[in-house]
């Protein structure tokens, strides 16, 4: 589908169906009010009708509006005006985009003014706009034996005026590329795990190595990470038949030799929980225990495609944790990379396992900043729900950096505090460290094993288990936290320019 900006006068568009903003009372969008006169008060007349109020996400769609050339004209609520907000905008984009969609159209013209939402950047507007719109697009039909049936809609238009076509144009190509990235993320997060192993995800990243040329792939397989002494990694794949494989890729597009931002991403395509087995209820949902690397993905496709003046390093620990006789067992004590001894007192908090080694590796590039991104404790989910990911770092100032970007992207996350106190819950007996904490502070404690690895960089560590699924009637990868981290990259970038 292609997106494009337009110029133009609104009752000469030709579209299949023009989408403008009303509000309570009458009130009309600057477009809408436009249209209106085009029409000689034809708007006014339907809005006084009742059959549409203004209230956020209502719509209504018109045939044949007198005055305008588009062939439909579809009204979209955007409530009082300190209703607008990013929460609001979103809800009524995915309800015009529902209309858009049912109706099977082929071409739609967005004319909203920027009135949809309390945000006044109008870059971030547009952009939005793009992203979630293209967003309510996405269908997985990869391992269906019927195909869904082509998309109709063939283009996207968004109305500016002329004196906003540089900005908006930005925007659109930002947007995409974004949508491009979730789209990527939601797709490996939900192919099956017969499918999506350490090795397809190592090939995945080869494919885009071929696609991007300031893209460089380096795959390590079990022996190379052995001879690095990854030996906590390599524990958790012992019980696969599947190997275990660490994947770097190298954005280079900023100066040569400048610090890269390092993205970690836990890859474990399924949990069994090993030895420490899960229930059998929804097992199926640890396929997605791969999400934190799906979003590493995703935001290296966009900055590939944003051609972010950057440099930029993605770091995926894959592996699949499975119980065998060769699987590890609690109370192993393993060693990492950094030299440092780990009792594995449960199976199941594998993640950790896998991120210490991947988060070792990382200091040889000489981080500006590292950031991993795993879907790492459910008590992450109970002390945040399915709304916020979990935020934890070693610097303030990096904390506050990812929490804006998360804000602007609409792609929120919340910081929890990483207290020394904390780090007591990992005490043991028999090595340097335990893998678990108890149930108190779960989450914290699990960022808490992390930062013993992270002392030599500027770190932050997101907890994306709350929200890089959803379950029940619409089950699948959502995609964050790509926005968030491609805003952080894009804030990075422009300061670094």
């Amino acid at each position: 589908m292609d997106f494009e900006i337009i110029n133009g006068d609104i009752a000469a568009l030709e579209t299949e169906c023009l989408v403008v903003a009303v509000a309570p009372e009458g009130q009309l969008s600057p477009a809408a009010s436009a249209a209106d006169s085009a029409s000689n008060g034809y708007l006014q007349e339907i809005l006084a009708g009742g059959d549409i109020s203004g209230k956020t996400a209502q719509t209504l769609l018109l045939h044949k509006v007198p005055g305008l050339t588009a062939r439909r004209v579809l009204l979209l609520g955007v409530g009082k005006e300190e209703e607008r907000n990013n929460r609001n905008y979103r809800k009524a984009i995915t309800a015009a985009m529902g209309v858009v969609k049912s109706t099977g159209i082929s071409h739609v013209i967005f004319a909203l003014d920027g009135v949809l939402t309390d945000d006044t950047d109008q870059y971030r507007q547009l952009r939005h706009l793009v992203e979630w719109s293209g967003q309510e697009l996405y269908l997985y039909d990869e391992t269906k034996s019927k195909k869904a049936d082509p998309l109709k809609l063939e283009k996207f238009s968004i109305l500016c005026a002329e004196e906003d076509t540089d900005l908006a144009e930005q925007a659109l190509l930002d947007g995409t590329a974004i949508v491009n990235g979730t789209s990527i993320a939601r797709d490996l997060g939900n192919l099956p795990p017969n499918i999506c192993t350490p090795t397809y995800l190592a090939e995945r990243a080869l494919e885009l190595e071929a696609e991007f040329e300031a893209l460089t792939t380096t795959i390590l397989d079990e022996d190379e990470m052995a001879e690095l002494g990854m030996h906590c990694l390599l524990s958790v794949g012992k019980g696969s038949e599947q190997p275990s494989k660490l994947v770097v890729m190298q954005y280079n597009g900023g100066v040569e030799g400048e610090a890269p931002h390092v993205l970690v991403g836990k890859g474990i395509t399924f949990d069994t929980g090993g030895i420490s087995l899960k229930p059998g209820d929804s097992m199926d949902e640890m396929k997605y225990d791969m999400c934190g690397a799906a979003s590493v993905f995703g935001a290296i496709n966009a900055v590939c495609e944003m051609a972010l003046p950057i440099n930029v390093v993605g770091i995926v620990a894959a592996a699949e944790n499975m119980p065998s006789g060769h699987a590890s067992k609690p109370g192993d004590i393993v060693t990492t990379m950094s030299g440092q001894t780990v009792e594995i007192l449960n199976t199941d908090a594998e993640g950790r396992l896998v991120l210490c080694d991947a988060l070792t590796y990382a200091g040889r590039f000489n981080p500006a900043s590292v950031v991993d991104i795993a879907t790492l404790t459910g008590a992450c989910i109970i002390a945040l729900g399915h709304q916020a990911s979990g935020l934890m770092s070693n610097d303030d100032q990096l904390a506050q950096q990812l929490l804006e970007a998360g804000v602007q992207a609409g792609d929120r996350a919340w910081q929890l505090p990483l207290w020394d106190e904390y780090q007591e819950q990992l005490d043991s007996n028999f090595a340097d460290m335990q893998n678990i904490g108890g149930r108190p502070a779960g989450s914290i404690t699990a960022a808490c094993f992390l930062s013993r690895f992270t002392k030599e960089y500027r770190w932050a560590h997101l907890d994306i288990a709350g929200v890089a699924w959803n379950s029940g009637k619409n089950k699948g990868a959502t995609g964050r936290c790509v926005p968030l981290l491609t805003q952080y990259l894009l804030n990075q970038s422009a300061t670094e320019e």
